[in-house]
């Protein structure tokens, strides 16, 4: 887990082909990608799921996040109303397509190596958090997901586990997810004055309670100097009775920790 450096030339070079390769599954590849949109929900609920658009963070100006709200406001439209039918899968990036100053996206936080900074389209990790996360707690199923390499902020106000979210970055590091279900799935989001708010909907209604927890959690110190966070987070499955089906192994996350992982002396 230690820090790599890579030149500017080894890095432009990495995302020229990881980028191109995407492009010929998304054109070439068997993979059958969701496209078809409608305007009226399914009648079902499956799972709903909110984050606040606004938070303090260390260092970070607030003008950053404004900005985010921005984008977000234009990659919602994108992905709000779309259906996936059995057999197909979701993917973010092919559905948002690349963020770029002539769509109307702005300068938001970019993280990058550890550190953030502007860059157009920043921010819209919270929109593919959402939806890894309500994705958990349906029976759809992740196939592509990037976790954070670096922790960069401290668990202030902190909700959900660790690690339980999907880094994005155009158009080679995506979010998809395939149904295999016999159901078609519909996805819902869009912005409050204060949230992002997303669902997973369908045609009937959940058969099931889904509970993602984090199972395992612990923090090194390397031989570097550094310090690395790791868990394990699992999902407990139960019927509509609360009887328990199973208990499955989702991911293992590890991150390099931008911050000092102790509390001052005498701070409770």
């Amino acid at each position: 887990m230690k820090p790599i450096r890579r030149s500017k030339l080894r890095i432009a070079l990495g995302k020229t082909y990881y980028t191109f390769k995407t492009y010929l599954n998304w054109y070439l590849g068997k993979e059958k990608f969701a496209r078809r949109f409608e305007r009226d929900l399914l009648p079902c609920l499956w799972f709903e799921h909110r984050t606040p658009l606004l938070r303090k963070l260390k260092d970070v100006d607030m003008w950053l996040q404004q900005n985010k709200i921005t984008n977000l406001k234009i990659a919602v439209k994108c992905l709000d109303g779309v259906i996936i039918n059995p057999g197909e899968t979701f993917s973010y990036w092919r559905l948002i397509g690349k963020p770029t100053r002539k769509k109307g996206y702005v300068e938001g936080m970019v993280l990058f190596y550890g550190n953030f900074f502007p860059g157009v389209g920043g921010g819209l990790c919270q929109l593919s958090n959402l939806i890894y996360w309500m994705t958990l707690h349906t029976p759809l199923t992740v196939v592509e997901r990037y976790r954070h390499s670096y922790d960069v902020f401290p668990d202030a106000n902190r909700t959900q586990p660790f690690g339980s979210g999907a880094t994005c970055v155009y158009n080679y590091r995506d979010l998809k997810i395939y149904n295999g279900t016999k159901q078609p799935f519909q996805l819902h989001v869009y912005l409050t004055e204060e949230d992002l708010v997303g669902e997973w909907r369908s045609t009937t209604p959940p058969s099931c309670i889904y509970e993602v927890y984090e199972k395992k959690h612990w923090i090194t110190q390397e031989y570097w100097g550094g310090y690395v966070r790791h868990n394990v987070i699992n999902r407990k499955i139960y019927d509509l009775d609360y009887q328990l089906i199973n208990d499955d192994y989702i991911t293992e996350n590890h991150a390099i920790m931008m911050y000092q992982p102790f509390l001052d002396e005498g701070k409770k």
